[in-house]
């Protein structure tokens, strides 16, 4: 199972984020227009997610209140579209999140410039582990000096958390 070491930042602009990703030539992925229909699960958390028209279903766990987010994930994608109405039959959804990534990717880090609908926008790193916990930490500590964060504000919630909190407060 894949494991990656993450951090997520509500942020006003993406402005100087892409001006800093140009300037230590981070690598411009595009536009990933995503939906993901998380579903009630026992273990961790269970989302389908469109992602410009292709599918996946993602389960992950990550223990929000370390002070690393290490997250173990595993996936499945499909060639055919429809997933959702399977999954729908088998599964209780518990809420939906769509948003739009802009996506770099910078020393094994993918690097998410995301407008969450209804919630706004975040700044959000993934540094996958490939030669052990140390190194990704270490490339994690790096990207986030160059990227100018601040761990303290760091959100240890999923999108999903948020929008059942922005929900429940309407």
């Amino acid at each position: 199972m894949p494991v990656n070491l993450e951090l997520k930042i509500k942020v006003a602009s993406h402005s100087k984020f892409e001006i800093l990703l140009s300037e230590i030539r981070a690598e411009r992925r595009g536009i990933l227009n995503q939906e993901d229909v998380y579903y009630k699960h026992k273990s961790g958390l269970l989302k389908l997610r469109t992602e410009n028209g292709n599918e996946s279903l993602i389960h992950y766990q990550r223990e929000e209140k370390k002070s690393n987010r290490w997250s173990d994930f595993s996936y499945i994608k499909f060639k055919d579209r429809g997933s959702r109405k399977f999954f729908d039959k088998i599964f209780k959804q518990e809420i939906i999140v769509q948003k739009r990534r802009e996506l770099f990717f910078y020393d094994n880090t993918r690097i998410h410039l995301d407008t969450v609908k209804s919630l706004g926008k975040f700044v959000e790193l993934e540094t996958l582990v490939i030669n052990g916990k140390a190194d990704a930490k270490k490339r994690f500590d790096k990207i986030i000096k160059l990227l100018g964060l601040d761990n303290c504000q760091e959100i240890r919630k999923s999108y999903r958390h948020l929008m059942i909190g922005l929900k429940r407060n309407k």
